[in-house]
């Protein structure tokens, strides 16, 4: 493998960065996401127990002690609560548009990195036809030898470069769904609360 890198040339070196930068930044999301994810049925349980034993400050606690996004518009929801439903709904559709910022941070790169390994190998591939048809020249000599050499050299930055965006592509996939589960859930959990502190008000 290390003979390949080496035989491919120069544009091995930036694909072989966008390999590690969409790694890296891969890690990160792995560990954010995983942390982002809660168990929501729990979590809702105790926040509309809370809501009905101590009102909005033990609800308040609740959401304080747990990470994640669905806590987070929670607790900007609640913190409205006593202005009405009306505030609550609009502070939680803007702390959601800011976690949905956090949770999607760093996948503009992965897609970035997925669209320019490729292409970097294409261009590695294009410099290489062009050495290897300098070589026939000065060969003066169009033997199988001569061009199967060249050729193989030259695509081998296309094969790294394609490697790399399938590696890529699949992580970026997963955080996507990664997402859409958790978007899913943070909307199913504030209508949930909408609802619990309409059901609340009318009780009163």
């Amino acid at each position: 493998m290390i003979e390949y890198f080496l035989a491919g040339g120069f544009f091995m070196y930036p694909i072989l960065g966008c390999l590690i930068l969409g790694l890296a930044i891969s890690i990160e999301r792995i560990i954010s996401l995983s942390k982002a994810s809660i168990n929501t049925r729990n979590f809702i349980s105790k926040v509309t127990s809370a809501l009905d034993k101590g009102g909005t400050k033990e609800a308040l606690d609740v959401c304080q002690k747990t990470k994640g996004p669905v806590a987070a518009i929670f607790h900007a929801g609640l913190l409205r609560a006593d202005r009405g439903v009306e505030h609550v709904e609009k502070a939680i559709a803007n702390a959601g548009s800011i976690e949905m910022a956090f949770l999607e941070r760093g996948l503009i790169w992965i897609a970035t990195f997925i669209t320019l390994a490729p292409l970097l190998g294409f261009l590695g591939t294009v410099q290489g036809m062009v050495v290897a048809f300098d070589d026939i020249k000065k060969a003066n000599d169009i033997s199988p030898s001569i061009v199967a050499e060249g050729i193989s050299v030259a695509l081998l930055t296309t094969l790294f470069g394609l490697v790399v965006a399938i590696i890529l592509q699949v992580f970026h996939n997963y955080f996507l769904d990664k997402i859409d589960r958790l978007v899913i859930d943070m909307e199913e959990a504030s209508v949930e609360l909408v609802d619990h502190l309409v059901a609340n008000k009318k009780g009163k």
